[in-house]
């Protein structure tokens, strides 16, 4: 499982036109479900977003986390983060699960991470279009094969 997590002031999800969901200051994450992952990838990558310290303290030093600012998610289904661009000119999205247990790790995501944070969705498998104001500009790309 890959998060791609953006430190934001603000961020929001609209689709078919509709803003469905928008969050001020907290994290902005992209979510891509690989064919291995299961629901120890969702308990390792919820351990440490909800604990990493990518926050300023009053010294301006990252050393807060999400949950001790009191900040919000706003999670997104992001299949192409599992795509490929070795070979060729097209991706291949041969590591990508499948749709439908993909969307059930999805949502176990956001629902473990929501029990200790506040948290949006966007709609899995819906072209959306994301606002994102990163606040930094701080990005991570945590890959939940790489946490112990």
């Amino acid at each position: 499982m890959i998060a791609l997590l953006q430190r934001v002031k603000r961020s929001s999800v609209t689709v078919n036109g509709r803003e469905i969901a928008k969050i001020g200051k907290g994290i902005n994450i992209l979510l891509g479900v690989l064919k291995e992952d299961s629901e120890d990838d969702i308990h390792k990558l919820v351990d440490k977003i909800v604990n990493l310290r990518i926050f300023s303290d009053s010294e301006g030093k990252m050393n807060l986390s999400i949950r001790d600012v009191g900040g919000e998610a706003l999670i997104i289904s992001q299949f192409t983060l599992a795509g490929s661009v070795k070979k060729g000119r097209r991706p291949s999205f041969d590591k990508a699960m499948e749709p439908g247990r993909a969307k059930e790790l999805y949502e176990k995501f956001c629902e473990n991470i929501g029990e200790y944070i506040a948290v949006k969705q966007g709609v899995f498998g819906a072209m959306m279009e994301v606002e994102i104001l990163n606040d930094g500009p701080v990005t991570f790309i945590i890959d939940s094969k790489e946490l112990k």
